[in-house]
């Protein structure tokens, strides 16, 4: 290979290229995808890695999701150490084999060799609409276990040195409610895998391995400098909160803010549960990161470096560290209200800096059924938006994503009409109430679907009992509610429910939270 000098400028060239690449391979992802929640929810990440796994850059998409990929790859790399070749794809999608979220978010990554050995991974991760389970949808609130949640893939090869390993694809096909579209994404996430594999050899390859290593090397210690510099302006000394879930549950946290270290300690949590709401280590590790970017340098793209001030310790048998069997189909209102509890946790401490609280769910709603004009199975995955939290200076913003969702939409009416066979009668903002002072809440949102032919649903929404907090006297938002209407004029108010059978003619309304209030008004 040519060498070439290790100037700033190429140093540069090769980082912003990896970024460029990342990119490109979320397009060919969304561009390729099979499923609406894919595509058009943009429910998928994609990212690049060193050779052991540790972040190198991310494209777009959900930013927990980026999160949950550097730790998949250190579970590849260390379970297939010196057995990959070029031409390899191995998926994995169980959180005790580097999954980190539940079985139905699945783990593509191709390992990328250059003069003979594995200098980065190729890695992406996106939502399967179903892999079998209890439910359609494969997200069953009466799970008690995790083989109860569906098809678990522990890392395992898929392509053998450029060659399918049809096996295992006949496998994911066997135990799909929806097969096709279901090796569609798949073979997306792929295509994009490949892509950005074929960018990172002609890069190596054009400058050479040593400015490779040396590229990353500084890279990571810029967003460590970056990191550590936000840290420094954080105030000293130690946090902790408790506060009540919707289940009559306590939750505690502790954060430890040092000149060169931010801790959370997780240890006081509750134990694990039988039930599908727990969320791995790995889980709760990417739920305090959100926290410590955003505080300390939010407004770059993260790599290994960003996090290394960063400690989290959790105990074994916990909610956040569940033992192997543990189901974790609805992990991520786990994960989202962890966040909120650190938020809420810094936030009269950092009143300039921390908004109150937002509308706290990520309110997975899944409608499964045949499309009453083709027969065709479909399955309905849409996470909601609400309000958020009101700041220091201005009104919380009305009918965003979660702080978990990042660069995502809503499914478009007219995707949902034609895709899934499903009436959108109307979205609109809500008129909940939202948390009052000197600045208010942003307003959630009002969603009303309605059925046109039998399905199934599932739905999951935490804050519908404690209400959205306000900060620095503001006022406390509102509740996230679902309504099922039967057509006979029956109504039934949900929180998490799945295996609901809906017939033509009923509907769900999905009306979520506005945020908190900051501040008291001026008398």
């Amino acid at each position: 290979m040519a060498r070439r000098p290790h100037d700033p400028i190429t140093l540069q060239v090769i980082h912003a290229s990896l970024q460029a690449a990342a990119t490109e391979m979320f397009a060919v992802l969304r561009r390729t995808a099979m499923s609406p929640i894919i595509y058009e929810v943009l429910d998928a990440g994609t990212a690049i890695t060193t050779a052991r796994g540790e972040l190198v850059c991310s494209g777009a998409g959900i930013p927990t999701f980026v999160g949950a990929l550097d730790k998949a790859v250190t579970h590849l790399a260390a379970a297939h150490a010196g057995r990959t070749q070029p031409g390899d794809v191995f998926i994995t999608n169980d959180p005790s084999y580097g999954g980190v979220t539940h079985l139905n978010d699945v783990v593509i990554a191709e390992p990328v060799h250059v003069e003979g050995i594995v200098i980065a991974w190729a890695a992406s991760v996106a939502h399967w609409s179903d892999l079998g389970g209890l439910t359609a949808g494969s997200m069953a609130v009466d799970a008690r276990e995790i083989f109860q949640e569906g098809l678990r893939l522990p890392a395992v090869k898929l392509i053998d040195a450029g060659t399918p390993i049809h096996g295992v694809c006949d496998i994911v096909r066997a135990n799909s409610r929806q097969p096709d579209t279901t090796l569609g994404d798949l073979w997306a996430q792929i295509a994009a895998g490949r892509r950005a594999a074929r960018r990172i050899t002609d890069l190596a390859t054009a400058y050479g391995l040593d400015a490779w290593q040396t590229a990353l090397a500084v890279a990571f210690d810029t967003d460590e400098s970056r990191a550590r510099a936000g840290l420094a302006q954080l105030p000293r000394g130690h946090y902790s909160l408790s506060a009540n879930q919707d289940d009559d549950s306590t939750w505690t946290a502790h954060i430890q803010i040092e000149s060169d270290r931010f801790t959370v300690d997780l240890r006081d949590g509750p134990d694990q549960t039988d039930s599908p709401y727990n969320t791995s280590r790995d889980s709760a590790i990417i739920a305090a990161q959100m926290l410590f970017k955003a505080l300390c340098d939010p407004t770059q793209h993260a790599s290994v470096g960003s996090f290394r001030p960063l400690e989290v310790l959790t105990r074994p048998g916990s909610l956040f560290e569940p033992t192997e069997s543990a189901p974790h189909g609805f992990y991520f209102e786990t994960r989202i209200r962890l966040l909120d509890l650190l938020w809420q946790c810094l936030a009269p401490a950092l009143p300039n800096a921390l908004p109150a609280g937002h509308f706290g769910t990520i309110g997975a709603t899944v409608i499964a059924g045949e499309h009453p004009d083709s027969g065709r199975r479909t399955t309905l995955v849409e996470p909601q938006m609400g309000g958020w939290g009101a700041t220091h200076e201005r009104d919380g913003q009305s009918a965003l994503f979660s702080t978990n969702h990042g660069d995502t939409f809503n499914c478009p009416a007219e995707i949902t009409e034609a895709r899934h066979g499903i009436d959108v009668r109307w979205r609109q903002l809500s008129a909940h109430p939202t948390g009052s002072g000197l600045h208010n809440g942003g307003r959630g949102l009002d969603t009303c679907y309605a059925m046109r032919a039998p399905a199934t649903a599932a739905v999951g929404f935490s804050r519908s009992r404690q209400p959205v907090w306000g900060t620095q006297g503001g006022t406390a938002g509102g509740l996230n509610t679902v309504t099922l209407t039967r057509r006979s004029g029956d109504t039934e108010h949900l929180a998490f429910a799945s295996g609901l059978d809906l017939d033509a003619g009923d509907s769900l309304r999905v009306e979520t939270a506005g945020g908190g209030g900051w501040g008291q008004r001026a008398k």
